[in-house]
């Protein structure tokens, strides 16, 4: 897979996406990921992107032609058209089903906006859509497409190491995860639950379903609605309402 990502700040994007588990599978090739800087593609003598709003208002907007030059760039490089992202506040919010279908993609070029947004004609141009990190506003588009990369690129093979890794983490089947623990059995008094002692895989994956379910109920209860729930899940969801009635 390759993300390439359009910025003003390539330099910001690189420096995160150079790190980590995601560097890692960058320098093994499991994934690639581009950063391109739209100013290289001003077509005037200052390299200037921006420009005042028609209508009037406060700030300023990106400019459509140098978008475009730099997607069009892209398309050059990869010999047909990525499935392009714009993050917007505006944009549907990421989840992570939505994170396992942008994986499917061999291509995905991400478009990050400043300032006050970038010239409407160039997304109604290249955009496939718009994509949300959440209903709050920043002063730019690359942490929101840093956290888009990064949530795609540990879905790809070679990038974790088993599919195991994600396969159990919260939202990934509709549920959030169990708890973890690690040495020492007992720390400053607190336990590690029994039942992780006993090797016993049986029961220790009983265990760590019915936590998924108890953590979800608590924490996210919006998200039983959506999961996919067996007999004994609902089972059990169903003993603690009763035991809550009596």
């Amino acid at each position: 897979m390759r993300i390439d990502i359009l910025t003003l700040f390539p330099e910001m994007c690189e420096t995160v996406m150079a790190e980590s588990i995601i560097g890692r599978a960058r320098r093994r090739g499991a994934v690639q990921v581009c950063c391109h800087q739209i100013r290289n593609f001003a077509y005037d003598k200052h390299n200037r992107v921006d420009d005042t709003l028609f209508g009037g208002g406060m700030g300023m907007l990106l400019m459509a032609e140098p978008i475009a030059l730099c997607m069009d760039n892209v398309i050059e490089q990869l010999g047909e058209k990525p499935h392009v992202l714009y993050m917007s506040p505006q944009g549907s919010v990421l989840t992570q089903e939505k994170v396992k279908e942008l994986a499917g993609f061999e291509n995905i070029a991400i478009l990050c906006g400043h300032y006050e947004g970038v010239d409407e004609r160039v997304l109604d141009a290249y955009v496939d859509e718009e994509i949300s990190i959440g209903d709050y506003v920043l002063t730019g588009g690359e942490l929101p497409a840093m956290v888009v990369a990064d949530a795609v690129c540990r879905m790809k093979d070679g990038v974790l190491s088993g599919d195991e890794c994600f396969e159990e983490e919260s939202h990934y089947n509709g549920l959030l995860e169990y708890p973890q623990y690690t040495r020492p059995a007992v720390w400053r008094g607190r336990e590690v639950p029994p039942v992780l002692l006993t090797g016993h895989h049986a029961n220790i994956s009983q265990w760590r379903r019915q936590q998924s379910l108890l953590r979800t109920l608590h924490k996210r209860p919006d998200l039983l609605a959506r999961a996919e729930l067996t007999k004994a899940d609902k089972k059990f969801l169903s003993s603690l309402e009763t035991h809550v009635e009596k």
